[in-house]
């Protein structure tokens, strides 16, 4: 791991390309798409999940490569992360992800400063966050325990598969979710919505935590 400032810096560096990314490829395949709802989710999720893939190996042996507060929250809680370190993760998280989405409307010749008006409410949306949340946090307590060398391909492999398989196509993540109600584009979700998915991701998060210290203890 790097000194503290470097880690910071590549949690909030990491958290915003992540961003720039996940917006960015959402409105070039909104564009391409031709009204193909379908085909701009899939250019959207084919371009997240490889980036993601290469910003964990690229940020990984910085920071650990969170760019996620319930991963970051989950570290401290098995005290592999000092508590303000994880404070000073989550705040480089949140300003990272606003960031990446301003860049990815700045490089697509949108406004700025944008609110989402996209409403994704309802029990369903919220039990698919847990689920994609306690799905992508299980993944990736496994992978560091069991295979550390497959984390940045599994965690890439579960958010793409989690695009689909979820109704709320896995944000799994409180800092995007914030960043993406920032954005009224189809990878937007409108501030309204944002509280019933964090609740959601926390909820998944605790729960993957406690399920997986069992699991994969020694022995």
């Amino acid at each position: 791991m790097a000194d503290l400032p470097r880690r910071l810096v590549a949690e909030a560096l990491g958290s915003a390309l992540l961003l720039a990314i996940v917006i960015g490829s959402g409105i070039m395949g909104e564009r391409l798409a031709g009204g193909n709802v379908a085909l701009a989710l899939l250019g959207n999720t084919l371009a997240t999940g490889a980036g993601l893939f290469v910003l964990i190996v690229l940020f990984g042996p910085l920071s650990g490569a969170h760019f996620n507060p319930v991963v970051t929250l989950a570290m401290a809680l098995q005290r592999r992360l000092a508590a303000r370190d994880a404070l000073g993760y989550v705040v480089a998280q949140v300003i990272g992800a606003v960031l990446g989405v301003w860049a990815a409307h700045a490089m697509f010749g949108e406004a700025l400063l944008q609110v989402s008006a996209k409403l994704r409410d309802g029990p369903a949306q919220i039990f698919a966050e847990g689920v994609a949340t306690f799905t992508l946090l299980l993944v990736i307590l496994g992978s560091q325990r069991l295979r550390l060398e497959a984390v940045a391909g599994a965690v890439a492999l579960t958010i793409t598969a989690a695009y689909w398989f979820t109704a709320s196509t896995s944000f799994a993540n409180p800092a995007v979710t914030l960043a993406r109600s920032l954005s009224n584009s189809f990878a937007g979700i409108a501030p309204a919505s944002a509280p019933g998915f964090i609740a959601g991701q926390l909820a998944g998060g605790l729960a993957a935590l406690a399920l997986g210290r069992w699991l994969f203890r020694p022995g």
